[in-house]
C-alpha cells in the first residue's frame, strides 16, 4: 500500500499545533500521520521537537523544591533532637495498670529513668545524624586554608628551584644522640 502523499494542508497543521506546543506523536495523531513523517515535516520546516531547554528548568526547579524540603525536614530533625536533650533534666511522669484491682498509679520523677536517658539520647542522636546528612554543614574555609598553604610551599619550592638550579633536598637529620638525649633530658658528657 502506497503511503499517502504529504499535502500543503499537512504542512500547515504541524506548523499550527506545533506552535501550540504540541509534542510531535500528538500531531501524528492528530492529523493522522506517522511521528516520522511530522518530524521529517517539521525540520523541513525548521522546527524542532527538541524540549531539553523545558526539561533542564523543570528538573532545576524540582531539585530546588528538594532542596527546601530537606532544609524543612532537617529543622525538624533538629527540633526533635532539642526537645529529647530538655526532656533529659526535665520531671517525667510515669504510670502503669495492674495489681489485683487493675489501678491506675501515677509518681513524677525528678528526672526520666537512666534507660530512659538513654532513649532519649538515642533519638537525638538519630535526629542530629539524619538532620546533618540532608543538610551538611557548610564549609568552614579550613579546605581553603590548606589550599593557600599548599599554594604558598609549591611557590617557595618553585622559587628555590630558580635560584638553585635544583628542587630543595629533604632535610638531613644529624647523626648522634644529641636529640635522643635532648629528649630524654640529659645532656652528653664533653669530651
Amino acid at each position: 500500500m502506497a503511503a499517502r502523499p504529504i499535502t500543503e494542508k499537512d504542512r500547515k497543521q504541524v506548523r499550527a499545533l506545533h506552535a501550540e506546543g504540541m509534542s510531535r506523536n500528538d500531531i501524528a495523531r492528530k492529523i493522522s500521520r506517522s511521528p516520522s513523517t511530522v518530524s521529517k515535516l517539521a525540520a523541513d520546516m525548521g522546527l524542532s521537537f527538541d524540549r531539553a531547554a523545558q526539561v533542564a528548568a523543570a528538573t532545576t526547579a524540582r531539585k530546588a523544591d528538594l532542596s527546601a524540603r530537606r532544609a524543612t525536614m532537617a529543622e525538624t530533625l533538629q527540633d526533635v533532637a532539642e526537645r529529647e536533650i530538655a526532656r533529659m533534666t526535665q520531671p517525667q511522669l510515669y504510670f502503669e495498670w495492674g495489681g489485683k484491682e487493675h489501678d491506675y498509679d501515677e509518681r513524677w520523677q525528678p528526672e526520666p529513668t537512666p534507660a530512659d536517658r538513654r532513649t532519649m539520647m538515642a533519638t537525638a542522636s538519630a535526629a542530629l545524624d539524619r538532620s546533618l546528612k540532608l543538610v551538611p554543614p557548610k564549609d568552614d574555609g579550613a579546605a581553603e586554608s590548606r589550599s593557600v598553604i599548599g599554594d604558598l610551599l609549591a611557590g617557595l619550592v618553585g622559587d628555590y628551584t630558580a635560584r638553585h638550579g635544583a628542587p630543595p633536598t629533604d632535610p638531613i637529620e644529624p647523626e648522634g644522640d644529641t636529640d635522643d638525649a635532648a629528649e630524654a633530658g640529659t645532656v652528653p658528657e664533653a669530651d
